[in-house]
């Protein structure tokens, strides 16, 4: 999840069996302020109740990390977390409304997210901001205007599905099913 308010992920996780993890982006400067406020009156400080990337996971977390991207105009941070026996899922939101700042984002999210898998499964997605990004080692899976998810050691299986967004979000929640690719034995090399 991206521009996530940082008090969700723990309500959401409990509510869904899984745990989660959170890496603090934009707008997070008296957050205890903001949060009364959303909670008051969310109309009226609607993105500026503070923000996160989150991972939800039903699965056991043995790594969770994140590095910023730029911090201007809004900080912008790759997310991840390493689940025991599946791999690395990592998130990310681009810079918005410049196409190169975008670029550079991406990229950067690009090579730390395979420097944390070191050759591991990796699955790796979010809010790009741009319609048709390159992720060069990786396989394009699914896809909805600017959200874009990406894997490496796994398979899809079935059809991407975007799901109805409700009011909650200006983006359309992508649904994959994903399979691991075999990997040859150390005797098969």
């Amino acid at each position: 999840m991206q521009e996530c308010q940082p008090w969700w992920p723990p309500a959401l996780a409990h509510a869904a069996g899984a745990q989660h993890r959170l890496a603090l982006t934009s707008r997070n400067l008296g957050l205890p302020v903001r949060q009364a406020i959303a909670v008051r009156a969310p109309d009226l400080i609607r993105s500026n109740a503070g923000g996160c990337n989150a991972i939800l996971v039903r699965g056991q977390i043995t790594d969770d990390r994140a590095r910023t991207l730029t911090r201007r105009p809004e900080r912008r941070v790759v997310h991840g977390v390493e689940v025991a026996g599946a791999g690395w899922f990592a998130n990310l939101h681009a810079t918005v409304h410049d196409a190169a700042a975008a670029r550079r984002d991406i990229e950067l999210a690009r090579t730390t997210a395979l420097d944390w898998a070191r050759g591991a499964p990796l699955v790796i997605g979010g809010d790009l901001n741009i319609r048709k990004p390159l992720l060069p080692e990786l396989e394009k899976v699914a896809t909805s205007d600017v959200d874009h998810l990406f894997v490496r050691g796994w398979r899809l299986t079935g059809s991407p599905e975007v799901l109805e967004r409700g009011r909650l979000s200006d983006h359309a929640p992508v649904a994959v099913t994903l399979e691991p690719v075999a990997r040859p034995s150390p005797q098969d090399a």
